[in-house]
This record gives C-alpha cells, structure tokens and sequence, in this order.
C-alpha cells in the first residue's frame, strides 16, 4: 500500500489487460527474463475479462424440469424468461448503482452490464405451464412434464 500527501491511504491496483495478447507478452516477458521464476506457480492469465453469467442448477424433480439461476444484486424487473422451441433463454441486466467516492478513493470490483443464458429443454415439457419464483436472489423456473410422458406405474395383479 502506498501513502499519499495527504496522509490517506490509497490501495494502487493493476489496471486490466484490453487484450488477451497483453497478457502473454508479459508471460513471454518474464520467461525469458527469469525463465525458473515460473516454474512453481504460472502468472499467465489469458482473457481476465469479467463475464456476467448467472451460474445454473438443472435438474428432475418428480414430474417437471427445475431450473435454478443466482443472479444476485439484480431485481426481478430486470430479469427476462422466454421459452421458444424448446429453447429457455434467462437475460437481464445488472445495472451500476451508485459510486462510492471518498477524497483520492475509488474502486469498483462487481461487474455489471446485460446476460443471457439459454439451455435446452426436453421434447416432453409444457412450456405453456410453466412458473417462475425469484426469491432472495436466485430465480427458480419450474416446466411441468406433458401428461403422457410422465411414469405411470403399473400395478401387478
């Protein structure tokens, strides 16, 4: 950390690569420099570009397709569903709040911007009763099974 005039203290960190190829000039710099600094713990870190994508959960349960999406910090007005073709396809936006200023201190780590993600669904699903819950954060999607495609046991006689 480094102490500026003013007696605050300001955190200096490493601006991000625009290209992936930055990275791996630094890579290739630093073997040739010092070619067994890296031997223990590779420094290369190619695309450290931050990506916002919802992490998903897919999975049966009894008689229809659940569908479990984390999408913290952003409200359910800003979350879209569509199923088409038996496509689902979750997109939003994680809008910037507010930036947090104080004298020579600034830093933004979360990222922000628009998502999509989309999954195929079974042939066997009724998209036309499907149901969608958002609940501290985490967006459930729930598509019933048709009918005749569910089991049905049979009972020996």
């Amino acid at each position: 950390m480094v102490t500026n005039n003013k007696g605050a203290l300001v955190h200096r960190e490493k601006m991000q690569s625009v290209s992936p190829f930055d990275d791996l000039e630094k890579y290739f710099d630093t073997l040739f420099r010092n070619p067994f600094s890296m031997a223990v713990t590779p420094r290369m870190n190619l695309g450290k570009v931050p990506v916002l994508s919802p992490a998903v959960d897919i999975y049966d349960e009894e008689n229809e397709i659940v569908i479990k999406a984390e999408v913290p910090g952003i409200g359910k007005d800003d979350i879209e569903i569509s199923i088409n073709k038996n496509v689902l396809t979750i997109s939003g936006e994680k809008k910037l709040e507010s930036k947090v200023e104080e004298k020579d201190y600034h830093r933004i780590e979360r990222s922000y911007g628009s998502f999509s993600r989309s999954f195929r669904l079974p042939e066997d699903v009724d998209v036309d009763k499907a149901k969608a819950d958002f609940k501290d954060g985490v967006l459930e999607i729930r598509v019933p099974r048709t009918e005749e495609t569910q089991a049905k046991k049979i009972e020996i006689k």
